[in-house]
């Protein structure tokens, strides 16, 4: 008996051996954790090399240091988070319209109630003209609008004869949605193309909330029945591909990220728009790293990111985020930024309770591009389409 059960014995051991060796070589030929999955740029593959070839690239950081990354050849393995059940949601676009005008008339509004304030006076003299220059100027309108809404409130006035308050309200709303201009473009090209998803960018300085504002525009997307897809290319700052994929989650779309700080932001955003088009979304919208407008060379990154995108097709969007509260500052930002990427659009965060209200005006007139969203607050659902009546009517409301 025993002759029989040794044979079978030293069987069960040799296989037990071998199975264990074939786990230890697979696991030794795993990718190392946290080994950063794609090149700097699609075309830096090395021609020829064999699939799973690793090079070794110098990636650039925000402070000027540099670090080596080994960095496999393909572009195979970057970290896609799954879409989680849809918990959160998401208020339909024409509700937040209506209460977010509604917190703008109830808001501490300077410019509206200080401009009907001084035209409603019993006499309108040369003393409150000027105070109603002062007033625009101060709010950021900038120069040129100024003299001319005060010009043409001047002729207006004078012509009418009238110092009835709500006639001079009807001039003075009049002559604002003239500067406001409501004839620009302010619909986002969302629109899937034929063969690709819309791609649309978003650009802005440190601080400004591009990551929020990512994720707020993915729920009103979400809320018009478009299937998105998110792409974490802020690979500097600490936990921002987690903060967009936790946005994502809420409304149930999935986040293309690096499990790697640091890594390379071009190649994150074009695995992003592949895996848009591999997936047939109708939207991809890519978050990028805050940059300072001054730094030359993280601008100059920028530039390339939207290059690398492009490759794959035409970046459909380029939205710039501003504080509304920074005023001629953040129009600074606008021209800088709109030289390096080519803004098509101005999303307005923090215009509720300040006197910053002019500064609409100010870019458009500056840039020849529309405020297409603003941002009334910290909620999820604080994010709209911006109307140039509405806006109007709220400031003067």
């Amino acid at each position: 008996m025993n002759d029989i059960l040794l044979p079978v014995i030293f069987v069960i051991l040799a296989i037990a051996v071998v199975g264990s060796l074939a786990v230890l070589l697979l696991r030794g030929r795993r990718t190392p954790p946290g080994l950063y999955s794609s090149p700097r740029d699609p075309d830096d593959q090395v021609t020829g090399a064999a699939h799973g070839a690793t090079s070794t690239e110098v990636l650039d950081r925000p402070d000027g240091t540099t670090t080596d990354v080994l960095v496999p050849d393909d572009l195979s393995g970057l970290d896609e988070a799954p879409p989680a059940p849809r918990f959160d949601t998401v208020e339909p676009v024409q509700g937040r319209l209506a209460r977010l005008r509604a917190r703008l008339v109830r808001s501490n509004n300077a410019l509206g109630k200080g401009l009907l304030a001084l035209l409603s006076r019993d006499k309108i003299d040369e003393d409150v003209w000027d105070e109603v220059e002062e007033t625009l100027l101060m709010a950021d309108l900038g120069t040129e609008p100024t003299m001319e809404l005060v010009d043409a409130l001047r002729d207006r006035v004078k012509v009418a004869g009238s110092r009835n308050p709500a006639e001079v309200k009807d001039m003075l709303r009049e002559e604002l949605v003239k500067l406001v201009d409501p004839t620009m473009d302010r619909t986002l090209a969302t629109a899937r193309h034929a063969d690709r998803p819309a791609i649309v960018m978003v650009v802005g300085v440190n601080g400004v909330g591009k990551t929020t504002t990512v994720g707020k525009l993915a729920r009103v997307l979400v809320a018009d029945d478009k299937d998105v897809l998110l792409g974490a290319a802020d690979t500097f700052r600490a936990a921002a591909a987690e903060q967009l994929a936790t946005w994502g989650a809420r409304v149930g779309v999935p986040t293309v990220k690096s499990d790697v700080d640091g890594a390379d932001p071009a190649s994150v955003a074009f695995e992003a728009v592949k895996a848009g088009i591999e997936q047939e979304v109708d939207v991809v919208l890519i978050d990028t790293a805050g940059r300072l407008q001054n730094k030359v060379g993280l601008m100059d990154e920028l530039g390339k990111v939207k290059r690398v995108v492009e490759k794959q097709g035409t970046v459909d969007e380029v939205l710039l985020v501003l504080d509304a509260t920074t005023g001629q500052n953040g129009l600074n930002q606008a021209r800088v930024f709109a030289e390096v990427v080519n803004i098509t659009g101005i999303v307005l965060t923090k215009l509720d309770g300040t006197a910053k209200g002019g500064i609409v005006v100010a870019i458009q007139r500056s840039l020849g591009v529309p405020v297409k969203l603003i941002g009334l607050g910290e909620g999820a659902d604080d994010l709209a389409p911006f109307e140039a009546e509405s806006f109007v009517d709220a400031l003067l409301n």
